[in-house]
């Protein structure tokens, strides 16, 4: 008599029906979890850019804000401003400030980050103590300081050039537009390398000890341990610290107007950002200054485009 001997039966996988309702199940407890983020982006993001794109498109000034009805223009904002050459001179600066301003920032939080990942422990909470109170200053306290350093009558500057030997009396910085932009750059890259060091240096205490001093012992110099382990790592830091700073600087507007009060030609000197508050507040053309506001929404999601494109990608 044969005894025939039976395998044992394989647990079955779950049925598709109940597979695909667990997965419509926790989709639907993300959208919960989120819903309340989105509610107040709506609330707070959605009626500002709402009011500012209808505003866009109407002839909206000072007899508007007294009860009158704006007028719908269509497209007469955005014609005006795409015809008036100054727009472009203000659009070309902006681009430029904001490029300068990012990679300044980037390169010197770049270095500041390694510094500190190498100094003693000691020197490196300076450091750091430092970096958080220039970051956590008020920029309307920070201006105060800088504008006194500058100041053609009793500035700092003026009077250690002049003991130097430099013929720098009375000199205005700030009405030259090159030397104006040059104060403005090192400004604005004060004010944003905390941050940017901070974050990479995060980064880099995600890097291997043990990895750089193998690099080391195989030959490695300094400058090949950080162009081929520690800049690839901690790309995706670089990445969106650069993305950021290209967002702030291009919408500036803090510095540059207190610098301008200060002593600096406005005419010459206009960003985006002054240049759609003297639009708006200073001529009470508020539907050019809404239609500049458009375009530089479009122009910040032209620059991010890519990388939240290569962050769907990497989801994907």
């Amino acid at each position: 008599m044969t005894s025939q001997l039976t395998a044992p039966k394989k647990a079955k996988d779950p049925a598709p029906p109940a597979a695909a309702a667990a997965a419509k199940r926790s989709r639907s407890r993300a959208w919960l979890l989120i819903l309340p983020t989105i509610v107040l982006l709506v609330l707070a993001l959605g009626y500002p850019v709402g009011w500012q794109l209808v505003t866009s498109f109407q002839e909206f000034g000072l007899k508007q804000q007294f009860g009158q009805a704006p007028q719908f223009v269509g497209f007469a904002n955005y014609t005006q401003l795409l015809t008036d050459s100054n727009f472009w001179v203000v659009l070309a600066r902006s681009l430029l400030f904001c490029l300068l301003a990012a990679g300044f920032t980037v390169i010197s939080g770049f270095i500041l980050a390694l510094l500190m990942k190498r100094v003693h422990k000691s020197i490196r909470l300076i450091l750091q103590i430092s970096l958080l109170l220039a970051w956590a200053m008020p920029v309307v306290a920070s201006m105060t300081v800088w504008v006194w350093l500058v100041d053609w009558r009793r500035g700092l500057l003026n009077w250690v050039l002049v003991k130097l030997g430099v013929d720098a009396a009375d000199h205005n910085w700030l009405a030259n537009p090159t030397t104006f932009f040059i104060t403005a750059l090192i400004i604005v890259v004060w004010a944003s390398v905390p941050f940017v060091a901070l974050s990479i240096y995060a980064g880099l205490t995600q890097i291997s000890e043990e990895m750089l001093e193998a690099a080391a012992m195989d030959g490695a110099s300094g400058w090949q341990r950080t162009r081929l382990i520690i800049l690839p790592i901690i790309a995706p830091v670089l990445s969106i610290v650069m993305l950021l700073q290209l967002i702030w600087d291009l919408r500036v507007f803090t510095q540059i107007k207190l610098l301008q009060d200060a002593g600096g030609v406005a005419n010459e000197t206009h960003l985006l950002g002054t240049y759609i508050y003297q639009a708006g507040v200073g001529s009470g053309s508020f539907g050019i200054a809404s239609a500049v506001s458009v375009l530089m929404l479009l122009i910040t999601i032209a620059i991010s485009w890519y990388y939240v494109r290569s962050l769907m990608k990497e989801e994907n």
